[in-house]
């Protein structure tokens, strides 16, 4: 064997080896992230809340990226990235075990307590291994590696609501009418605190796995990245300067933001969306399965078109239009049909966060810790526009109000596709 061949036979080692372990953590956080659309209907039965009250599960989750990622960007500087993701997955780990407990008791505050620290365990997560996997290569075909890695996130995410489902939510068409003809107040406690404690089980097993998985990222041979010798500041024109004069970086963060929320929407929300054509919780239960294999085949496509056939912005903007087409089918339809097109949203969607992470931290040198930082933080973006979905669909049309929603989230999207990326940047795509 030449010495040439040796040598590139080792680089493909090198990073097949670290592509495994962040593939194996994306596919935690697509599990645990897409656990929340199921949880919305479970936690509306288990603790009898309106859909406002409901929706506070994405809320309490995607919030405590935006309180936590920053403060995880000083994390990692000081624990490295590897020591920083065996931590996350702790903190995860905690954050389970409080929220098996706290649903048992019925303490929907605790529950919501435990929902949010698990989220600021993926925050730490995503902080470190987004940028991470983003420069392990070419920032130009960063798109193309993170979409391997959201392969691997959402077949966990398409898993999550059947297993959920088997688990917990079996049975949930007779316990509605259990539930019903209960002959008391004290037997529908009974019966709501039993479904409850459903979840206590799952979520400690869930704890255990994350802890032996931090012990094993801890101890596995991930190498540590140099964001400012590997992501150099020099490949935008940029000679120095604070993060305030990387313009691309903050029109990315409301785009990371209003992205997460069009995800969220499509994936979390479907459900609910579902049952405003009068379908039953047994009926919508799995919805935001067939959002997540949409978005499985819309990876696919990234991973085969990316860059080789098209560039990560322009496949940006063309998803961008997608989502508009189908955000606008979603409005001249109904019934199935209505939401087959929410559905269809998981594939404009799939290369949306591939493009934009790395197009918003390209160039950020020494400053890409804390640029990633407030990407992650534009992930609140998923507490927010769910939320005021929820709200606003009590006072108007649901499939008028999905519609005004979506729409301005994809056209923005559509501009940093085709312009923003390169705001402030003195070198050419």
């Amino acid at each position: 064997m030449s010495s040439t061949t040796a040598a590139v036979n080792e680089t493909r080692h090198s990073s097949l080896v670290p592509m495994i372990i962040i593939g194996v953590l994306f596919f935690i956080f697509g599990f645990v992230t897409w656990l929340n659309g199921p949880l919305i209907t479970f936690v509306k039965l288990a603790f009898n809340l309106d859909d406002v009250n409901a929706f506070l599960v994405p809320m309490a989750f995607y919030l405590s990226y935006f309180f936590l990622a920053l403060p995880s960007s000083f994390i990692l500087k000081k624990t490295g990235m590897k020591k920083g993701m065996g931590l996350g997955l702790f903190v995860m780990a905690i954050g389970a075990v409080m929220f098996g407990q706290f649903v048992t008791m019925r303490v929907y505050p605790g529950a919501l307590t435990g929902l949010f620290v698990i989220g600021a365990g993926l925050s730490l997560l995503q902080t470190a291994s987004n940028p991470y996997i983003s420069i392990l290569g070419p920032i130009e075909s960063g798109a193309q590696r993170i979409a391997f890695m959201g392969i691997c996130n959402k077949v966990a995410g398409a898993l999550a609501p059947f297993v959920f489902g088997a688990v917990v939510m079996s049975n949930i068409g007779t316990f509605d009418k259990q539930i019903a003809a209960a002959a008391s107040p004290a037997e529908k406690d009974a019966l709501l605190a039993a479904f409850a404690a459903k979840v206590h089980m799952p979520y400690m097993v869930m704890a255990a796995l994350l802890v032996v998985l931090a012990i094993w990222v801890v101890r596995s041979s991930l190498p540590e990245i140099k964001p400012s010798s590997d992501n150099s500041e020099r490949a935008i024109g940029h000679d120095k300067g604070s993060l305030l004069s990387f313009p691309h970086l903050w029109l990315g963060v409301l785009c990371l933001f209003v992205y997460v929320g069009v995800e969220v929407m499509a994936g979390d929300a479907i459900g609910t969306y579902g049952q405003g054509f009068g379908m039953s919780p047994a009926e919508t239960s799995h919805f935001t399965s067939f959002t997540l294999i949409a978005m499985l085949v819309g990876y696919v496509a990234g991973l085969l078109l990316i860059p080789r056939f098209v560039s990560q912005q322009r496949y940006l903007a063309f998803s961008a239009i997608l989502g508009v087409v189908f955000s606008i089918g979603t409005y001249v339809t109904s019934g199935y049909v209505s939401v087959a097109f929410v559905a269809a949203l998981g594939f404009a969607n799939a290369m949306m966060w591939p493009a934009i992470f790395p197009l918003a931290i390209k160039g950020l040198g020494r400053l890409t810790e804390f640029g990633s930082a407030f990407l992650i933080m534009g992930i609140a973006g998923g507490a927010v526009i769910p939320v005021l979905f929820a709200h606003l669909k009590q006072h108007f049309d649901f499939q008028g109000v999905f519609l005004c929603l979506m729409v301005p989230c994809y056209l923005y999207i559509l501009y940093y596709g085709a312009a923003g990326h390169r705001v402030g940047q003195h070198v050419r795509d």
